[in-house]
């Protein structure tokens, strides 16, 4: 998997809500919306992907199936954060 685009928008602080990443993917798969929030401890951040409420259910409109996946994406999205929060 590799992680071709990544772009950041930032918003005001919401709840610990920084802003919101998206994702290209090999150039063919774009992933947006995923939040990205303080850690409640503080240390750093944290992704979550976009759901729908459906009645009183939340289905996962998508999310990584392992933590490989997940790590790559994390750590291309922190990477970016930290470049554009440092400068």
């Amino acid at each position: 998997m590799k992680i071709t685009e990544i772009q950041i928008t930032p918003i005001k602080l919401k709840d610990g809500l920084v802003g919101f990443a998206s994702v290209v993917l090999g150039n063919s798969l774009y992933l947006g919306f995923i939040g990205v929030y303080t850690r409640l401890d503080d240390t750093g951040y944290r992704l979550t992907y976009p759901t729908k409420k459906i009645g009183d259910k939340s289905i996962n409109i998508y999310h990584p199936i392992n933590k490989g996946a997940s790590k790559a994406i994390e750590l291309a999205v922190f990477k970016k954060l930290k470049e554009i929060f440092n400068n």
